[in-house]
C-alpha cells in the first residue's frame, strides 16, 4: 500500500475558498490575452452560480457541460459544486446523437457551451455550506465505449484526494507553479490533473483552447509554464512538432492514456531535456492509481522490453489476479484490480455495470492486463480484450507496437488481431510517420522480424496519414479492427 494522504479539504468549495485566502491576488487563470485572479475566479464562479440557481439549478440537480479548454469550463464547474448541483462533461467534438445519449442518461437539466456559461451574470449568491465529502461533483463519461453511455461516479472526496494526490506524488505544489492544462476537462485527466490539481495549489493554470502542438510549445514558453499532463499521443505529436521553442521552466512532463514507449522517452528527453514521466490511471480510477515517484528512473522489463508504469499511489492497493480470481506470483501476468480513496463506486443508473466493476470487497476490476517484478514496481501487458491468439499463442499488441516505435520513420502505431482461417487471428499492424519519412510496409515488417519471433510479427502493415483516436488521444484499436 502507498504511503499515507489525508487531504486538507473534502470537498472543492473548500479548496476554492482555501485558494482564494492563499493567493487572492495572484493569477488564477490565463487565456489569450486575459486574465483572472483567485479572488475574481470566486466572484465570477458566483455569479454564474446565481444566475444557474434563478434558473431553478439546485442540490443535486446535473447540468452538462461543453467547452474547449476555455475559463467558461472550470467556472462553470466551480458554480455549480457550489449550489450542491452535479457537472456532466460533454466531448465538444461530439455529434447532436452522442451529445443526445449523455443528456438522457443523466438527465441533464440544461447543457451549456461556452458562449452560454459566459451570459450567465446573477446577483449576488446566498453562503451555502460546502457540499459533503461523499455528494457527486461530476459524473465523468468513460471514452472510447459502444452501446450506452456509462457515467462514473465521481464525489468531491474523489476530486479533493486526487488534486492533492497529483500534485504532491510529482511534488508541483508550490507557490510558483503554472500548470498548462491541455488534456480536456471533460476527460478524466483534464478533471483531476486539471481543474483538481488548479485547486488543490492555487497555482496559475494557462488554458490552451485545445491542443495543437506548436500552440503548446508556444504557451510554455511565454507564460513559463512548469508542468503539464497528458496523453501519450499528445506528447508524440509534440515531439514531431517543427521549430523550437524554450520549454526550459517546465519541471516535469507527466503523461499517462495509454503505455509509453520507453523509444520516445528517451528521444522526448533529448529533445526537450526531460524524460517523461508515466502513470496510470481510468475514469474509474478518478486520478492515478500508479506513478514514478520524482527523480527515479521507471525500469524496463528485461524480456518484454515494457516500461514500468510506476508504483501505487498514496493508499492504494494493487492485486495481480488469474481467470479464478486467485493472486498471481511475481513476474506472471493477469488482470490488475486496485483499491483506494479514489475509486468510484459504479456508474450512474447502472447497477449491472456498477456490480461488475467493483467485488464486495472493494477491489476495482481495470480489465487491463498487468504484472509486478520482486521490487514492486508494475508493468501493464495491454487490455484483456486486446489480446491476440495467432496459431494457439497469445500476442500482446503493446509488444509489437513498442517494436514498432523503434523505427526511426514511426509517429504512432496500432496492432490488431485480424481473422485468418489457418491461424484463428494474425497479427495486423497500422502506422504513421514521420513529418519527411518515407518507408516501406516491407521494411516495417522486417524490423519487427528481426526484434520478436515469428508468431508475433505483423504479417501485414497499412500505413496512414494519422490514426483514429478516443476523445481523450489514446489511439482507438477497435476502429481499426475489420
Amino acid at each position: 500500500m502507498g504511503e499515507s494522504l489525508q487531504p486538507t479539504h473534502g470537498d472543492l468549495v473548500s479548496m476554492l475558498a482555501s485558494a482564494v485566502d492563499r493567493a487572492g491576488g495572484r493569477d488564477a487563470l490565463r487565456y489569450g490575452d486575459d486574465a483572472w485572479t483567485w479572488a475574481e475566479v470566486d466572484a465570477r464562479s458566483d455569479a454564474i452560480a446565481a444566475a444557474l440557481r434563478a434558473r431553478g439549478v439546485g442540490h443535486g440537480d446535473r447540468v452538462a457541460l461543453q467547452t474547449q479548454n476555455v475559463p467558461a469550463y472550470p467556472l462553470a464547474c466551480l458554480a455549480l459544486w457550489k449550489l450542491g448541483a452535479v457537472g456532466v462533461g460533454v466531448n465538444p467534438m461530439y455529434t447532436e446523437r452522442e451529445v443526445g445519449l449523455v443528456l438522457d442518461d443523466s438527465g441533464a437539466a440544461f447543457l451549456l457551451g461556452e458562449a452560454d456559461i459566459e451570459a450567465l451574470d446573477g446577483g449576488p449568491l446566498e453562503a451555502a455550506a460546502p457540499p459533503p465529502p461523499d455528494h457527486l461533483a461530476m459524473l465523468a463519461y468513460t471514452s472510447g465505449t459502444t452501446g450506452r453511455p456509462k457515467g462514473a461516479l465521481v464525489t468531491h472526496a474523489h476530486l479533493a484526494f486526487a488534486g492533492e494526490a497529483y500534485t504532491r506524488w510529482f511534488e508541483v505544489d508550490g507557490d510558483d507553479e503554472v500548470l498548462l492544462a491541455f488534456a480536456p476537462f471533460f476527460h478524466a485527466t483534464g478533471l483531476t490533473a486539471g481543474i483538481a490539481a488548479w485547486l488543490s495549489t492555487a497555482a496559475t493554470m494557462v488554458l490552451p483552447f485545445r491542443f495543437e502542438p506548436t500552440r503548446v510549445l508556444a504557451l510554455i514558453e511565454r507564460h513559463r509554464c512548469t508542468w503539464t499532463v497528458g496523453a501519450t499521443t499528445a506528447f508524440i505529436g509534440l515531439l514531431n512538432a517543427p521549430g523550437a521553442a524554450d520549454v526550459s521552466s517546465m519541471r516535469r512532463w507527466l503523461c499517462g492514456g495509454a503505455p509509453i514507449p520507453p523509444a520516445v522517452v528517451d528521444a522526448f528527453a533529448q529533445r526537450f531535456g526531460l524524460p517523461l514521466v508515466p502513470g496510470y490511471g481510468m475514469t474509474e480510477t478518478t486520478c492515478i492509481s500508479h506513478g514514478v515517484p520524482v527523480g527515479v528512473r521507471p525500469p524496463v522489463d528485461p524480456v518484454s522490453g515494457t516500461l514500468s508504469i510506476g508504483l501505487p499511489i498514496f493508499q492504494t492497493e494493487m492485486r495481480i489476479v488469474g481467470d479464478d480470481g486467485a493472486d498471481l506470483p511475481d513476474g506472471e501476468a493477469g488482470e490488475l484490480l486496485v483499491r483506494g480513496p479514489s475509486m468510484v463506486a459504479g456508474y450512474w443508473n447502472n447497477p449491472q455495470e456498477s456490480a461488475l466493476l467493483r467485488d464486495p470487497d472493494g477491489w476495482l476490476h481495470t480489465g487491463d492486463i498487468a504484472f509486478r517484478d520482486p521490487e514492486g514496481w508494475t508493468y501493464l501487458v495491454d487490455r484483456k480484450k486486446d489480446v491476440i491468439v495467432a496459431s494457439g499463442y497469445k500476442v500482446w499488441p503493446r509488444e509489437v507496437e513498442d517494436v514498432l516505435y523503434t523505427h526511426p520513420a514511426v509517429r504512432e502505431a496500432a496492432v490488431v488481431g485480424a481473422p485468418d482461417d489457418y491461424r484463428g487471428e494474425t497479427v495486423s499492424a497500422f502506422v504513421a510517420l514521420r513529418a519527411g519519412h518515407d518507408v516501406a510496409a516491407e521494411e516495417l515488417v522486417a524490423h519487427c522480424r528481426e526484434r520478436l519471433a515469428a508468431y508475433k510479427a505483423p504479417r501485414r502493415i497499412e500505413i496512414r496519414a494519422e490514426l483514429p483516436k478516443t476523445p481523450s488521444g489514446k489511439i482507438l484499436r477497435r476502429a481499426l479492427r475489420g
